[in-house]
């Protein structure tokens, strides 16, 4: 993918997933739309120049069902010509959309797309699609089926982290949400949502806790502790990993990552509508990777999705100057960090999703654009950004900033 390039980014900011959070009057549709227009206007180019809106939602019922996408372009007031699509690879959706548009660009299908996402938590409940993976006992017994949250705190004990260590990541996440918040970091990126009649409902991320600390952390109970021992899900779990005598139960709401309604949008293109256009490029999508893993643990998956994106990118993690990973769990971040033999100063430098929330279909999406503006602040060169993906898949994406933007 080395001449698909990366124009622009906007992100709607992330609202607390719940009845009183600052986006929840919105409608789906209209925060999908919000970024879609605003790329549009910040780049000043004709919709009709489109030649591809891919979304990514993960649960595409109710006010997110049918083809969002393609609700949103029309919403958005682009040219009806403009075709959309929605997608779901779970927690990557928001990522593998960039990649679906860039391999249509590379393909020669179109010049400029758009890859993005949108989930409206606080209105469409996670899990309210159902599936056959959680609802068909026949495939969840084929496959041992666990709520994530047994999945993280199973990759906790495999991994023997502690509680401390657990909490530290969440520490941290904050503190660097709120430093990126107070130093500016995020405003370039970040487009205030209106309500109906033109009021900010909401103009940055709403979950942040600056205050949090490692005391605060402690004193909350773990969360899957119940649902693995009453449920049987810590029974499951342990059929697959017999090595384990039994599962700690370790995460919290604390260390866990936080649910939120948020949309984004990343607009791609070839060299040729870059020169045709007078667009700027500010990076180049070098490789993507998706790969599956073993499904009860499901959270383990990024580390062999950035090895593959490197390696297809011909590259070491030694070249890669700054790391963005979902902060799904805080064993999911440790995990990864210890398997790629990396240090936590070049990982989520702006904090995460423990800190600022994970809006499902629209989280990868935001990832990467916070890596292409975090290149930019510290003028490096190369960055990857990884998720790890429900029922056992990762996804990954190697960019290298244009040193000398056109």
């Amino acid at each position: 993918m080395s001449q698909v390039c990366i124009f622009d980014h906007v992100r709607t900011p992330r609202g607390r997933g719940k009845p009183d959070g600052g986006l929840h009057e919105i409608t789906p549709v209209r925060l999908a739309s919000s970024p879609l227009r605003a790329l549009i206007d910040r780049q000043s180019i004709d919709s009709s120049e489109l030649g591809e809106v891919v979304m990514g939602c993960v649960v595409p019922v109710g006010e997110q069902g049918g083809n969002i996408a393609r609700m949103a372009v029309l919403n958005a007031d682009f040219d009806q010509r403009v075709p959309a699509t929605q997608i779901n690879r779970y927690c990557g959706s928001g990522l593998e959309s960039v990649a679906l548009a860039a391999a249509k660009v590379q393909a020669g299908h179109c010049e400029l797309a758009v890859g993005g996402g949108i989930e409206m938590m606080s209105r469409v409940p996670m899990g309210s699609d159902g599936g056959a993976w959680a609802q068909d006992p026949q495939i969840a017994a084929k496959t041992g089926f666990v709520m994530q949250g047994i999945s993280a705190d199973l990759l906790a004990s495999l991994q023997d982290y502690s509680r401390e260590q657990l909490d530290q990541v969440a520490v941290q996440s904050h503190q660097r949400a709120a430093t990126a918040w107070h130093e500016g970091r995020f405003n370039g990126s970040v487009v205030p949502v209106k309500d109906f009649i033109g009021l900010t409902a909401l103009d940055r991320d709403e979950t942040i806790r600056p205050e949090t600390s490692l005391e605060s952390l402690a004193a909350l109970k773990p969360a899957f502790l119940e649902m693995g021992q009453k449920y049987g899900y810590d029974a499951i779990a342990l059929r697959k990993y017999p090595q384990l005598h039994s599962i700690q139960h370790r995460h919290h709401a604390g260390n866990s990552s936080g649910i939120v309604d948020g949309a984004a949008a990343v607009l791609v293109g070839s060299e040729a509508v870059a020169k045709r256009l007078g667009l700027r490029s500010r990076a180049r999508i070098l490789s993507y990777a998706a790969i599956g893993s073993e499904p009860t643990l499901m959270l383990d998956a990024p580390s062999h999705a950035a090895e593959l994106a490197l390696k297809r990118a011909r590259m070491s993690p030694s070249d890669m100057d700054l790391w963005e990973v979902n902060e799904a769990f805080s064993s999911v971040v440790l995990t990864f960090v210890d398997r790629m033999g990396i240090s936590m100063d070049v990982v989520n430098v702006n904090g995460g999703a423990i800190a600022m929330g994970h809006p499902l279909g629209a989280s990868g999406s935001i990832l990467l654009g916070t890596l292409l503006d975090e290149l930019e602040r510290q003028d490096k060169s190369r960055g990857l950004v990884t998720l790890c993906v429900a029922a056992g898949m990762g996804v990954a994406m190697v960019i290298e900033r244009e040193r000398n933007p056109k």
